[in-house]
């Protein structure tokens, strides 16, 4: 009698097998997210350019549409014009800080390290504060606290380095951002492109109204600074103008270094400078923030303040400086990508359904 013939069945690793197609996709996603942290963690430096360098490249995206609503040339001749303006303008500021104010600076450092020492003083006869903490030993440890990636930019090399690095890949970005939006959208599936085009077109518009609102806040605050410091008598007024004009570009954070800089300079010449210093910084903070935030606010995205805040401890613990100045465009980004992702899914879920054709009887 013949022996039966023995069927072959799928094994445990057969990827045609539905159920281990299934897992094989679970799997591949989390292994994906693990390998996206570990990028992110390891490479955070070199992706916090790129992204610096996307936001420069707003801010020249937005100068050239702005120059073409007055002059009607040509896009490239309106890009040169506006990032050698912007290049002219940083050589400028290093300069006018670098030579012009350099006795300035290291005067201001002075009466800073003698007024927070003073303070530190009073704060210890209180109880307040224990075993004679000087300011170098309290700006040690808060620079010490901003994260290891910190160190890696602290040098002048570093930083000019950094700062160079954002300036060419935001030059080349806004001279074809259509290519690099491209790049990227040829990576994801055909049924995405289309969502994937609107949403940067979507962050790309809050970028470059965000970054022109804090243009503007950053040109009134230094101004007015300069101006109202140099009325009321109070020393290094050009200094402290330029100083709170670069600080406005961090929300909450540079408004309040800025602040202790204008209150210790006016109180190191007297009483009368110094409460003449605190109103000054007022005046600036509440123009700013009643007139110029909720305008820019109303026009982009609406970002909570405490959001903002926290966004900025966070990605200042995490990644340092740079964090700490990218926090406000990455949070604004994460939350276009979100209201996207959401009305699309209102879309999907509003959109009927097509009607099924009814099967004719059969005879």
């Amino acid at each position: 009698m013949a022996e039966p013939e023995h069927v072959e069945e799928r094994g445990p690793t057969e990827f045609r097998d539905p159920l281990v197609r299934q897992e094989m996709k679970k799997a591949a996603v989390w292994l994906g997210m693990i390998v996206a942290l570990l990028a992110i963690f390891f490479l955070a430096q070199p992706l916090l350019l790129i992204l610096a360098g996307i936001v420069f490249a707003s801010i020249l995206d937005g100068g050239t549409r702005l120059l073409g609503r007055v002059l009607p040339i040509g896009r490239g001749w309106r890009l040169a014009m506006v990032t050698i303006a912007g290049l002219g303008f940083v050589v400028w500021t290093l300069y006018f800080a670098g030579v012009t104010l350099a006795e300035q600076a290291e005067r201001l450092r002075e009466v800073v390290t003698l007024q927070a020492d003073k303070v530190l003083g009073w704060a210890n006869g209180l109880g307040l504060v224990q075993g004679g903490v000087k300011v170098e030993q309290l700006s040690g440890q808060i620079m010490g606290s901003l994260g290891r990636l910190g160190s890696a930019v602290s040098s002048a090399l570093g930083a000019i380095t950094s700062v160079v690095m954002i300036i060419v890949i935001g030059i080349f970005i806004a001279v074809e951002p259509r290519l690099y939006e491209r790049g990227i959208a040829w990576m994801l599936p055909l049924r995405s492109r289309e969502g994937f085009y609107e949403t940067a077109s979507d962050m790309g518009f809050t970028l470059r109204r965000l970054m022109a609102g804090r243009m503007v806040g950053m040109l009134v605050e230094g101004i007015g600074t300069w101006i109202l410091l140099m009325v009321g008598g109070v020393p290094m007024a050009a200094l402290l103008g330029l100083l709170t004009g670069l600080l406005a570009f961090i929300p909450n954070i540079g408004a309040i270094v800025s602040g202790l800089l204008i209150v210790l300079a006016g109180f190191s010449v007297g009483v009368n400078e110094g409460l003449w210093a605190i109103g000054v910084y007022f005046i600036v903070q509440t123009v700013d923030g009643y007139l110029i935030v909720p305008y820019v606010a109303r026009r982009t995205v609406d970002l909570a303040p405490a959001l903002v805040l926290g966004a900025q401890l966070l990605f200042g613990a995490l990644f340092g400086i740079m964090g700490l100045f990218l926090a406000d465009p990455i949070v604004a980004m994460i939350k276009v990508a979100l209201e996207r992702h959401s009305q699309d899914g209102d879309a999907r879920r509003r959109r009927p359904e097509p009607a099924k054709k009814k099967r004719k009887p059969e005879l």
